[in-house]
């Protein structure tokens, strides 16, 4: 079964038998400077559940892999109210983002015997620690793991513009690039979080696009698996 055979959009539902893995991708829809698209955490995170689920399947997974791997279409909403002051942001916030989680895993859960949440956007993770919290205490199977490097720009600068040069090359609009904000988080964190990243940035840029190329794109997305194979197998062995 190829990589796009595994999106569960696509199954009919012989094909999707009960046991299995599920991975949900997680992004959000705000705005990545002028040259990104609105949706570039949601296309992150997808393409990271794609290559784990991969995989998974080749290294034989853990034991309820023989059931099957799949990765479901990404929730494209997330919590983005800190981007709000700019057009094309939609945010729904936290506790719509923690129901709507709780909701969809108790759902697949019926038929999963595990749900793997990727997470494509630092905004959402407060509802989705919350989420898991309950839905574990709950007795589901269920996790949140997102989708990093050990060196990361902060947002729409170099990292995310190499992974879309990777995943989306026609999307991205190389000739607007241009650095934003180069302040580290520290520094810029009190006045972003009291006023927006509007107020710190006025291309929504934090960091510098400048060398963005494919290759490191490609690089940094294998790393990006890495990092949630390594934790969904942990967890699977902790079980």
């Amino acid at each position: 079964m190829s990589r796009s055979e595994r999106q569960l959009a696509d199954a009919t539902w012989p094909e999707v038998a009960s046991g299995g893995i599920l991975l949900v991708p997680v992004g959000s829809l705000e705005q990545h400077g002028p040259h990104l698209p609105l949706d570039t955490d949601a296309v992150i995170a997808q393409a990271v559940a794609g290559e784990v689920a991969e995989r998974l399947v080749g290294l034989g997974g853990p034991a309820d892999e023989r059931a099957g791997v799949w990765v479901a279409p990404p929730v494209v909403y997330g919590s983005s109210g800190e981007h709000q002051g700019f057009p094309g942001t939609v945010s729904i916030g936290s506790e719509v983002l923690r129901v709507t989680l709780l909701e969809l895993v108790r759902s697949a859960r019926t038929w999963a015997a595990r749900v793997v949440v990727v997470n494509g956007h630092g905004g959402n993770v407060h509802a989705l620690s919350a989420a898991v919290e309950q839905l574990r205490c709950e007795g589901h199977d269920a996790e949140w793991h997102p989708c990093r490097t050990e060196e990361v720009d902060l947002h729409a600068g170099r990292t995310e513009t190499s992974l879309m040069l990777h995943l989306q090359p026609w999307r991205v609009r190389l000739h607007l690039a241009e650095p934003g904000d180069l302040r580290p988080l520290p520094q810029i964190l009190p006045l972003m979080v009291a006023s927006g990243v509007r107020a710190v940035s006025e291309n929504g840029v934090l960091g510098d696009p400048t060398g963005a190329s494919a290759a490191e794109g490609r690089a940094v997305l294998l790393e990006m698996a890495d990092h949630v194979l390594r934790a969904v197998m942990a967890e699977g062995v902790a079980r």
